[in-house]
């Protein structure tokens, strides 16, 4: 398969248009119909750590056994497995429809292609043939690790050929694996754009991803020469003018914080109407100095986050357990006061507006 058309089968499979397909299906799925919100969130994007086997919930290098997090990942993993009502096994069956349904797709169009791709780098190749060219994949050094760690237990040596497809299937499994960032970052905003319309569509609202912020009403005053601005969730209605600009950050990095003043201030310099907006921070964030920091922030005198909407706080309580750090304590306050939110009851409480 050329280059290009492999990369025009990954950007299918992993792109706008496949994704919103797969979404809407899900969606329309009857035994899923009626479930909490959040549920269908993490059906869709939620997915199992392969290095602890637990629900990610934190940076995987931090959540290793033995390190601070791996307690918590424990206790989340668990949380999900009662919430999901299966053994705790069981839990990655339940979840990363997304991606699973997505790395199927890519990986049934890859093996249709792969005789064809087979019989042309033979033909390439044909020339230098008897100048012992080393074979395409052929990955000696983890080849070597492979038999260092399980050589004793082969009952046969695997031929060239197994060795070839073991590495290429290791490879597809890290290419694919880092496709992932798709799925929490358009993906994200795009789950919640569907299940946002699910919500709020008898209510009147209008819900969009990505929607440029001068074409919402009341918002203008485009610099000349400025990057267009791209809202990552627009919730609007007409009829009482109501105005939503989310941020959706499935988590919460560092140069992600930075931004968000900027971000706040870049829709005041455009607002353009004498009418009140809203600026609202969706995440699926579970570090407690993040989630604290989100909701205290500030820019002038009020809050600079309406709301701070969790897809589920009782996730990440359940995960702090009895944690004593004060960050946590502050966290579990913020649930208890109605400043950090579910994902579910926020949009219960715009459809009742």
């Amino acid at each position: 398969m050329s280059d290009a058309k492999e990369e025009k089968a990954v950007s299918a499979a992993f792109g706008a248009v496949n994704r919103n397909k797969l979404i809407s299906e899900f969606l329309a799925r009857p035994e899923y119909d009626g479930e909490p919100l959040w549920k269908t969130v993490y059906r869709l994007l939620l997915w199992v750590d392969a290095t602890t086997g637990l629900g990610h919930c934190y940076e995987s290098d931090k959540s290793q056994p033995g390190k601070n997090w791996y307690p918590r990942a424990l206790a989340f993993h668990d949380w999900l497995s009662t919430q999901f009502c299966v053994d705790p096994n069981k839990v990655v069956d339940e979840i990363d429809h997304l991606f699973r349904t997505a790395t199927e797709q890519l990986v049934k169009y890859v093996l249709s292609q792969q005789e064809k791709v087979l019989q042309k780098a033979a033909a390439q190749r044909a020339k230098f043939a008897g100048r012992n060219f080393p074979e395409p994949g052929d990955d000696p050094e983890l080849v070597s690790i492979v038999k260092e760690v399980l050589g004793a237990n082969f009952a046969t040596e695997p031929t060239a050929e197994q060795w070839k497809l073991l590495v290429e299937r290791v490879r597809q499994y890290v290419t694919l694996e880092n496709k992932r960032k798709n799925l929490v970052g358009e993906g994200f905003e795009d789950v919640l754009a569907a299940v946002g319309r699910k919500a709020l569509g008898a209510a009147g609202y209008d819900v969009n991803p990505r929607k440029v912020l001068q074409t919402i009403p009341g918002f203008d005053n485009k610099d000349v020469g400025e990057k267009t601005n791209r809202v990552d969730l627009a919730i609007t209605r007409e009829r009482d003018h109501r105005r939503v600009l989310v941020t959706a950050k499935w988590s919460i990095r560092a140069d992600r914080e930075k931004q968000f003043p900027q971000e706040h201030q870049s829709y005041v310099r455009a607002n353009s109407v004498n009418r009140p907006w809203q600026f609202v921070l969706i995440t699926n964030e579970f570090d407690p100095a993040r989630l604290m920091r989100a909701c205290d922030g500030f820019q002038g005198n009020n809050y600079m986050f309406e709301k701070v909407v969790h897809i589920n706080p009782e996730g990440v309580l359940a995960a702090y357990g009895e944690g004593m750090e004060a960050s946590m304590a502050k966290v579990r306050r913020y649930v208890e006061e109605g400043r950090l939110v579910s994902l579910s009851g926020w949009l219960e409480g715009l459809a009742a507006a």
